[in-house]
């Protein structure tokens, strides 16, 4: 912190200097969120079960219920309008069940996506969501952060926010002691620490009625799919009802009978569950998601996952475990291994290279090199002259994509002028400071030495400004070579196995980082990484035009001594080149590169704010196997679903074929609307519920990506459903036709068409489930579609043999024969396309 800023606190009384260095306490923040609320603004009421009822109660199959109860009505048969005002509450009830189970999840994923902050309570920081600050915390707020809430800068370091959501200006403005920071404005370059004076609806933001969080929802692909094919067959649907309506009418002279015939056709056609599917699966999906500490922040992702054909990743915290160490200094032409010594003294001559190194960083460091550096300053120079608690910065040189380098100018009181420490990437620093073409080869094969070891280089240079003014640029300094460190980073457990996953499931792993590249070169095979010895770096790739990029990436898997500019550049090229790209990042310049990937995916654990918000995707944990466990479960969503829409299409073909073809041919009809509304029953749940609970099969990362332009509505899914669909109808249509024929009367067939086509419908589940699995492998069902399966098989015995139930239903007694050519000819129907494949023993 600048002294300048600390000075502040003379002022303060003992209560202040309790509350900075303590916080609030438990009982205080509890007390405060129950007077004042919780902080956030009221964007939207929360949804209520009578939301979802009045939701539900607009579906078109509501309306062709109440239709066909009226006529029931009309015609004096109450017992059957009863029944189907019955089934009517069932059908709703299920619906709402679904919507607000969809409605949790979303629930859930919304507070895992507020903003965090990072507050003092009982003397401990805690990370905590951003709607738990209340008034009067001591908050921290670093480069990237978003403001959580109005408050009085205590101390800081040249800290300047983007203000321009709430004054339309997009320069920076710098803040000082005692200035005002507001909640949703951005921290664009500092660090420091305020006091929360207001929150939620009584910041400046909420006055003005504005939120961060407010975003006109996102159509998915999916979704622009689904509505295009629901509306084409809508419009089939109203077509073969007139039809109905008007063939019933003219052949057998009975209109009110006619509409009654439309409206079950319609219930029967109608595909009113796909929308409601869609949203479910992709609800839940992105719960399910949640719980392996991965968060889907835009729905789009859940599709493109399992379309990623790349995935670019950030070495550092990604695929190591970013707990930095340093193990090796090299000064005065000499290495010294720090490795095997614990703590204690160093050699004299290296203790500079150390020190000019914590001056060139922050003195509460976010960064964990940084705080390796201080951790190294603690344990070997921990009692000499070379740290320098008293100093106060005086000026900040940030990184750059033009010079990757840090300095700090410092002021001492037995120094006149500043001391000024530098650290960057070693040929940075070298050119620095200017060294000639000897000097710079020789540091350059040290360099190479500590990079093939695997350690990230940092080159380390000092500097002497007697002059009280500090210059613009850091070359304006007459800087002086010191030294290198080697830092260790070890590898996450489990990266070589995912990257081998990766490989197997046709998806390429590009490491991007801002290393040497023989240090990204010895990662890159530690790892298992493809092209591991092709290494692309950031200067060699400026040089390129972006065709030849194209070119080059399709054979390159490392690029080192990367920029965020140049990561957009690379994400550019592969997207151009047709690659499905899968972007990580976690700084503030990373979210252009974030924005344009196909899938941002955020670092939730050392990532800004402004990253998370620019990411459609937020790893909690940063691990990359949480990536490859997300590219698993996108793809088991999408499989899901799309088992689920070939059940929904095929179990809709004979029902809406049996309704149609009766009337057609002047027989009498099969299916009335108190069966339709029985077989939704059974379909809803079987769709929503029990396709969306199928794990993810052994071999869903062992196939290749699906396009990214692939519909999931094409010609695998349709001709299947209509083949097994139409086999399914031509069973029934010989039941109904051979029953008739035979003198077994109307109620006899009735039963008997309906009992297959319930025994059909429970195959066509199982039979499309076991499809998802591996070939010759045999799937247990889910506990869902059992439950479903059962509850369908105890309704169907109530309705077949409880006379009153039956009679509404109109339906004779079957015998144990007629049972078994039902059950027989209902599965045979089904799953003969499955009996046809299994090979011959």
């Amino acid at each position: 912190m600048s002294g300048a800023t600390d000075s502040n606190f003379s002022a303060w009384g003992s209560a202040d200097r309790a509350l900075l260095s303590e916080g609030l306490s438990g009982a205080l923040v509890l007390r405060r969120q129950e007077e004042e609320g919780f902080n956030e603004l009221p964007i939207s009421r929360p949804r209520r079960l009578i939301h979802f009822a009045a939701e539900v109660l607009r579906e078109p199959m509501v309306f062709l219920l109440i239709g066909c109860g009226l006529i029931y009505l009309v015609l004096g048969d109450r017992q059957e309008a009863i029944m189907l005002l019955g089934f009517l509450f069932i059908i709703v009830g299920i619906t709402i069940y679904q919507e607000r189970k969809a409605e949790h999840a979303l629930d859930a994923l919304r507070n895992l996506s507020s903003p965090r902050a990072l507050v003092l309570r009982n003397g401990e920081r805690r990370r905590i969501p951003g709607r738990e600050v209340v008034r009067g915390d001591i908050a921290f707020v670093n480069e990237g952060d978003r403001v959580p809430a109005d408050g009085k800068l205590l101390s800081g370091s040249f800290v300047s926010t983007d203000e321009s959501l709430l004054s339309g200006e997009s320069v920076p403005v710098d803040k000082n002691a005692d200035d005002s920071l507001y909640a949703g404005t951005t921290v664009v370059r500092g660090q420091g620490v305020i006091r929360v004076t207001a929150i939620g609806p009584r910041t400046e933001l909420g006055k003005i009625g504005k939120s961060i969080q407010v975003a006109a929802k996102e159509p998915t692909r999916l979704e622009s799919q689904t509505r295009a094919l629901v509306w084409r067959l809508s419009w089939v649907a109203a077509f073969l009802c007139v039809l109905v309506v008007i063939v019933y009418g003219f052949t057998r002279h009975d209109w009110l009978a006619g509409f009654l015939a439309g409206l079950s056709l319609a219930m029967a056609i109608l595909p009113n569950e796909l929308p409601a599917v869609l949203t479910i699966f992709l609800a839940l999906g992105a719960w399910r998601m949640s719980q392996r500490r991965v968060l889907t922040r835009k729905m789009p992702a859940m599709e493109n996952l399992g379309a990623a054909t790349v995935l670019c990743v950030d070495k550092t915290g990604t695929l190591t475990l970013n707990k930095m160490s340093v193990q090796e200094l090299y000064a005065s032409d000499s290495f010294f291994s720090l490795s095997s010594l614990g703590h204690g003294p160093i050699p004299e001559e290296f203790h500079e290279v150390l020190e000019f190194g914590i001056l060139a960083s922050r003195q509460d460091p976010f960064d964990p090199m940084e705080k390796a550096f201080l951790e190294a300053g603690k344990l070997f120079l921990g009692g000499t002259e070379h740290l320098h608690p008293d100093w106060s910065l005086k000026r900040e040189y940030p990184l750059s994509s033009e010079l990757l380098s840090i300095s700090h100018a410092w002021k001492s009181a037995k120094y006149e002028g500043h001391v000024v420490g530098a650290k960057g990437a070693p040929e940075a620093i070298i050119d620095l400071c200017h060294l000639n073409p000897a000097a710079t080869e020789r540091i350059a094969k040290k360099v190479t030495e500590m990079a093939e070891k695997g350690f990230r280089v940092i080159g380390v240079a000092k500097a002497k400004l007697k002059s009280a003014a500090l210059p613009e640029k850091q070359h304006d300094f007459d800087f002086e070579f010191v030294g290198l460190v080697g830092l260790a980073d070890p590898i996450r457990p489990g990266v070589p196995q995912a990257i081998a996953e990766c490989r197997s499931a046709g998806i390429r792993v590009v490491m991007i980082t801002g290393d040497h590249p023989n240090t990204a070169r010895s990662i890159g095979r530690q790892i298992g990484l493809a092209h591991a010895e092709n290494v692309l770096t950031g200067s060699e790739l400026a040089r390129i035009s972006d065709p030849e990029l194209q070119e080059v990436a399709r054979n390159v898997s490392i690029f080192s001594r990367m920029t965020p500019d140049l990561k957009l550049r690379l994400v550019t090229a592969l997207k151009n080149d047709g690659e499905i790209v899968a972007m990580t990042g976690d700084g503030v310049n990373d979210a252009p590169a974030l924005k344009t990937a196909d899938i941002g995916i955020a670092m939730g654990g050392r990532g800004t704010d402004v990253a998370r918000e620019a990411a459609a995707i937020v790893l909690l944990d940063d691990d990359f196997s949480s990536i490859v466990e997300a590219i698993r479960m996108g793809r088991r969503v999408y499989a899901n679903l799309q088992s689920a829409f070939i059940y929904l299409l095929s179990a809709h073909v004979p029902i809406a074929g049996i309704s149609v073809l009766p009337v057609l041919l002047k027989l009498p009809l099969v299916l009335l609307p108190v069966h339709i509304a029985f077989l939704h029953l059974i379909i809803e749940p079987a769709c929503s519920i029990a396709y969306e609970a199928e794990p993810a099969r052994p071999a869903t990362m062992r196939v290749p990506p699906r396009g990214k332009e692939e519909s999931l509505y094409n010609r695998k899914m349709f001709l299947p459903s209509l083949a097994r669909g139409g086999s399914v109808l031509a069973a029934l249509l010989l039941i109904y036709v051979i029953s008739l024929y035979r003198g077994q009367g109307e109620l006899d067939a009735r039963a008997l068409t309906f009992t297959t086509l319930i025994i059909s419908n429970l195959t066509l589940i199982v039979m499309i489930q076991k499809e998802t699995g591996e070939q010759k492998r045999p799937v247990a069902l889910n506990q869902v579609t059992l439950t479903i399966i059962a509850a369908a098989v105890v309704l169907l015995a109530i309705v077949l043999y409880v006379p009153p139930l039956r009679n509404l239903f109109r339906f004779s007694t079957l015998h144990a024969e007629d049972l078994g050519i039902c059950i027989g000819v209902g599965i045979l129907s089904a799953a003969w396309v499955e009996l046809i494949r299994r090979p011959r023993s």
